[in-house]
């Protein structure tokens, strides 16, 4: 056999791939495994500012241009069988000629470069929900999105691995999962904040200016009342009996569900006669 003689592996339709990754799915369910497939609807990957800067932010480096295009076609088809995002690691199964697992670590936003950014956006984001939203101002936007200095990770601070045989840095099993998160991205927005290891509720107006409340009360940003969740999610709150919802303020969208009523106040007995 000469150097220059190579044998291509059999050509496997797409249409073949989705129904074996489907029955690897089926598999791992069976085995008891919870598995979070990236499920794409249409013929974008992801929809949502969040998910598309994260996509975009992929894209924007030449260290990972050769092999996204095979990742995008395997997220598209379906391959990507499991996904699962936590503090500075993303975990994936894909399905190729077999399953292979891809462990991603991503670096934890730097604390000096953390601060800038909520200096940067001080004053601009009012409520969770316009930040996971992405309704946020163009220079917001531009300073999260900032090449080596936003919220999204440089190459440098990536580190792939993937247990296919293929001895590049990114294969594109590896690229395929990187698109996923995109994709995920857009169901679970918060998930950008978990993965980088910092508090969204930083970014909040008023964060920070109240160390006593915010120290006695820790997470309290993240706490969404029904309104807000029906605005973030699209939902209709169920009406409660005994408490009031507050009209939106004029400028805002409107809530889902129906104003509560008070409830009336109890009369109180009259005194009796002597």
């Amino acid at each position: 056999m000469s150097d220059y003689d190579f044998e291509w592996p059999a050509y496997v339709s797409v249409g073949e791939q989705r129904q074996r990754a489907q029955k690897e799915l089926a598999r791992l369910r069976k085995r008891g495994r919870e598995v979070a497939p990236v499920v794409i609807e249409g013929r974008k990957i992801a929809k949502s500012f969040w998910g598309q800067s994260w996509c975009s932010n992929l894209e924007s480096y030449s260290d990972f241009a050769s092999r996204l295009p095979r990742g995008r076609s395997y997220v598209c088809n379906g391959l990507v069988i499991d996904l699962q995002i936590d503090k500075g690691k993303i975990a994936a199964v894909v399905s190729g000629s077999e399953l292979y697992d891809v462990t991603i670590a991503i670096a934890p936003v730097a604390s000096k470069r953390w601060r800038a950014i909520c200096a940067a956006c001080s004053g601009s984001i009012n409520s969770l929900v316009e930040l996971l939203q992405g309704r946020l101002a163009q220079s917001v936007m531009d300073r999260v999105c900032q090449k080596g200095e936003g919220l999204f990770p440089a190459p440098g601070e990536i580190k792939l691995s993937c247990s296919c045989p293929d001895a590049a840095r990114m294969c594109k099993h590896v690229a395929a999962a990187l698109y996923g998160v995109g994709a995920r991205l857009d169901e679970a927005p918060r998930l950008i904040f978990v993965l980088r290891g910092v508090d969204e509720g930083e970014l909040l107006v008023g964060a920070g200016q109240d160390l006593a409340i915010s120290k006695s009360a820790p997470g309290a940003t993240k706490v969404l009342a029904d309104d807000d969740v029906a605005a973030l999610f699209g939902l209709e709150m169920a009406e409660t009996d005994n408490s009031s919802v507050a009209v939106a303020p004029a400028g805002k969208s409107p809530r889902c569900g129906r104003k509560a009523s008070a409830p009336a106040a109890k009369k109180g007995r009259s005194p009796r006669r002597a």
